[in-house]
């Protein structure tokens, strides 16, 4: 026999687990959809439930997509939102700047829409804000 044959047939338990290989696999949509939502779980209520409709929808928009270049892409980017999502209640999730490179390829109806989620976003934590500031200067 060959050895690439042999290489091929040893058992994968031998090998050490990689750690950072693991991570960077993609999990099927189901069970990607299922780990999303179990990780919300840590984060505070409000959070919680913009982040589960938020995946709900775009996984039901990308339901029927059969381009594997866009399911690839799309099982990618959640996945590094999963890894970045904080495993311990107890952690505060704290917001990252996104990297210049994905503005460069966004549509500009993507830049729209972010642009809307920002002043959506603006809205929802302002006003505590602004209540405080007001029963500050009272």
């Amino acid at each position: 026999m060959r050895a690439s044959i042999l290489r091929r047939a040893q058992s994968v338990s031998k090998a050490p687990l990689n750690l950072t290989e693991a991570s960077a696999m993609l999990y099927p949509p189901i069970p990607l959809y299922r780990r999303l939502l179990r990780s919300h779980r840590n984060l505070p209520m409000d959070m919680r439930r913009l982040g589960d409709d938020y995946v709900k929808s775009e996984f039901r928009r990308h339901k029927e997509v059969t381009n594997p270049v866009h399911i690839m892409g799309f099982l990618s980017q959640w996945k590094m939102y999963l890894d970045q999502l904080p495993q311990n209640p107890d952690t505060v999730f704290d917001g990252k700047k996104l990297d210049p490179t994905v503005f460069e390829k966004m549509s500009p109806e993507q830049l729209g829409q972010l642009y809307e989620l920002m002043h959506a976003a603006k809205d929802v934590w302002t006003p505590v804000q602004s209540e405080i500031e007001r029963e500050e200067k009272s």
